[in-house]
């Protein structure tokens, strides 16, 4: 029987600079992306506001102004209806 002694394994030989590096340059890479959907967030809020300040009438006075054209209409037809039938009785 052949016996070998036993070996203990070697660590890993790891170049600490490039993992240094690497992470580094990802922790970079994460704030300049962070930074830049910031920016685009930012634009997209702002172009929002300007395009709401430029509408004639504001979202919510239109919506309110649909509503009364609404119920308007309503009571022109009922009152419409109304008359018929009363026509149409005598």
């Amino acid at each position: 029987m052949n016996h070998h002694l036993h070996s203990i394994p070697q660590a890993l030989d790891i170049d600490t600079r490039l993992v240094t590096a690497g992470a580094v340059l990802t922790a970079g890479g994460a704030l300049v992306a962070l930074t830049g959907m910031s920016l685009v967030g930012f634009a997209l809020a702002t172009a929002g506001r300007r395009w709401v300040r430029q509408l004639e009438v504001p979202p919510s006075e239109r919506a309110a102004a649909k509503l009364r054209q609404a119920r308007h209409a309503s009571l022109a037809g009922m009152e419409a209806w109304r008359a018929a039938a009363g026509n149409g009785h005598s």
